[in-house]
């Protein structure tokens, strides 16, 4: 038997998935209009153009018009952005010297591209920010900035004063000094720490996916669909897929099943959603039946920093 099978075997008698009443989960969504701080991440995939994997200008602006109207309902609203270093690649690949520039280029190529893409990818979400009267600001870090207590203290207060200043930040992992030990690596983990951090009681996963499955839909057409998990087990856990569906994102569900642990365990409610339409950030906000759910499950023994620390 496969593990997949394994694992849908193992879901037929536990409750807290294949026996949900659907009910449950639609009660359950009505309350997200109530969320108060919510933080949305959006991949690298999202934001370009599949064809030439050039900045997506229109789901850009719809993009910006969502957050925009989520901070005029009176929200706290904090962006988790990929695509510094897909845009800077970009940039560099209409370059002469761009004949060695490949996808497992070495990290300071990786480095180079991230610094390069980062200011322009600013200049762009400013742009639009600006024709939607919002305040943005840029806020760049690394799991160090998390792990040691005078930079999480220094980051936290960062984060309060610009949402105390009615600002909308862009966090994305400082990729251009970052090295291996204190990277991340990925925007889910990163975005759900800073829920965390923050206290965001929703965070909004941005995907090329429609949600989570029992398999990876694009090559099991069996794979079943899961709208709804009230609690994150060890069963769901093993459902973790390493890979990626693009060539620009760096995370597939593998992180985004331990970005849904962290966020829960932190007291957050966590929604994967497809951007295909970022319309679809409001339809989430008004409790709509779109992508899946991971339902705040808070651990009063969680630590963050103790998180990051075994994970090292």
């Amino acid at each position: 038997m496969s593990e997949t099978n394994n694992f849908k075997e193992n879901l037929s008698g536990n409750t807290h998935v294949r026996d949900t009443v659907p009910d449950e989960n639609m009660a359950y969504r009505q309350g997200l209009k109530n969320r108060r701080r919510i933080v949305v991440k959006v991949g690298s995939s999202s934001l370009l153009h599949s064809s030439t994997n050039r900045l997506d200008y229109h789901k850009i602006d719809v993009l910006v018009r969502e957050l925009s109207d989520l901070k005029n309902r009176g929200k706290d609203v904090i962006l988790v952005s990929s695509g510094a270093t897909a845009v800077g690649r970009e940039v560099i690949r209409r370059t002469k010297s761009s004949a060695d520039l490949v996808e497992d280029s070495k990290i300071t190529v990786k480095q180079a591209c991230a610094a390069i893409g980062q200011a322009r990818l600013m200049m762009t979400y400013q742009r639009f920010f600006t024709d939607y009267n919002q305040i943005s600001a840029q806020i760049l870090m690394d799991k160090n900035s998390i792990m040691e207590n005078l930079s999480k203290y220094n980051l936290y207060n960062t984060f309060s004063e610009l949402l105390k200043f009615d600002c909308i930040p862009i966090v994305n992992e400082n990729d251009s000094v970052a090295t291996y030990e204190y990277s991340v690596g990925d925007n889910d983990n990163l975005s759900a720490m800073v829920a965390s951090l923050m206290h965001a009681d929703l965070l909004i996963l941005l995907s090329d996916v429609d949600g989570l499955y029992t398999d990876d839909p694009r090559i099991n057409p069996d794979a079943e669909y899961i709208e709804y998990v009230p609690h994150l087990d060890e069963n769901l856990m093993k459902m973790a897929k390493h890979s990626t569906g693009s060539e620009s994102g760096t995370g597939g569900m593998s992180t985004k099943l331990q970005a849904a642990m962290i966020a829960t365990k932190s007291g957050c409610d966590m929604v994967i959603v497809n951007s295909r339409h970022m319309k679809v950030i409001h339809e989430v906000v008004q409790g709509r039946n779109y992508g899946t759910i991971f339902r705040a499950d808070p651990d009063p023994d969680f630590d963050l920093q103790d998180y990051l620390e075994s994970t090292t």
